[in-house]
């Protein structure tokens, strides 16, 4: 009996630990210059898959006449 309610709380304590405040902070450049911006975002009690999720870098082109400019978006999950 002692074995079996030494598993349940190992196992639920194994659970509870996965979920916990996540920082995600994305820093953006642009072809066009100036500066870059950085941008940090907190998930609450969240599970590191579901953050890293939505802690994603990017690339957007956008065109305008004849001027082309590219935003690099890069995330890193903390």
């Amino acid at each position: 009996m002692k074995k079996v309610l030494f598993i349940a709380v190992v196992a639920v304590a194994s659970l509870a630990s996965c979920k916990k405040d996540r920082t995600c902070t994305c820093t953006s450049t642009s072809s066009g210059g100036g500066a870059a911006t950085t941008q940090t975002i907190t998930y609450t009690e969240a599970k590191k898959g579901d953050a890293r999720a939505n802690c994603l870098s990017s690339t957007e082109t956008q065109t305008f006449g004849s001027l082309t400019y590219t935003t690099t978006t890069t995330c890193e999950l903390k």
